[in-house]
């Protein structure tokens, strides 16, 4: 019994031993295994923090030189507002400009019409003046020239009838004057 027990104490022992064995090669592979993933995450981890930290240098100066840009196009765009606007002002001024010389021209152009349509009717008024002194001298000379002749046929005052004319007039033959002025005469 002794001999049994003894046997089955030590197969109990070496069997415990063996579990304990068994149970502590699995702990250290799993604790190997799990160093390993902890060195592979250290790593992971560093590697990382570098590429956090190189993406965040890299958008840092990305940043500043956005924020450059920013900075110039802002600058151009207030220049070139300015600019713009100064040209508009200088535009506007030379409208008005424009348009007060255009008015003085209009004004001015308005008064040569009128001075154009003035002297039009002057000289229309001047023209039909000539035309009625021609006519009226026409008609003058036409009155006198009959009223002269009259006194002359009629030897009314100092106005008398040459004498070879009369003859000259006599010899032609004309009928009706001729038989008048002889009986005038006589």
């Amino acid at each position: 019994m002794k001999a049994k027990s003894n046997l089955e104490n030590r197969y109990m022992k070496t069997n415990t031993e063996l579990q304990i064995a068994q149970t502590q090669k699995k702990c250290n592979r799993t604790e190997e295994l799990l160093v390993e993933e902890i060195e592979k995450l250290r790593m992971k981890t560093e590697e990382e923090a570098r590429t956090h930290t190189e993406i965040e240098m890299f958008l840092r100066k990305e940043q500043q030189k956005l924020e450059e840009r920013l900075e110039f196009w802002m600058e151009k765009y207030d220049k070139d507002t300015e600019m713009k606007q100064n040209e508009l002002n200088a535009l506007k001024a030379a409208k008005a400009s424009d348009l007060a010389h255009l008015q003085d021209l209009a004004k001015m152009i308005r008064e040569y019409e009128q001075v154009i349509i003035e002297d039009r009717i002057e000289k229309e008024r001047s023209k039909k003046k000539v035309e009625q002194d021609l006519l009226e001298l026409k008609s003058v000379i036409k009155l006198q020239a009959w009223w002269r002749g009259t006194m002359i046929r009629r030897e009314i005052g100092g106005f008398k009838m040459p004498k070879d004319k009369v003859d000259s007039k006599d010899s032609k033959g004309k009928g009706k004057g001729k038989d008048k002025r002889r009986g005038k005469k006589k």
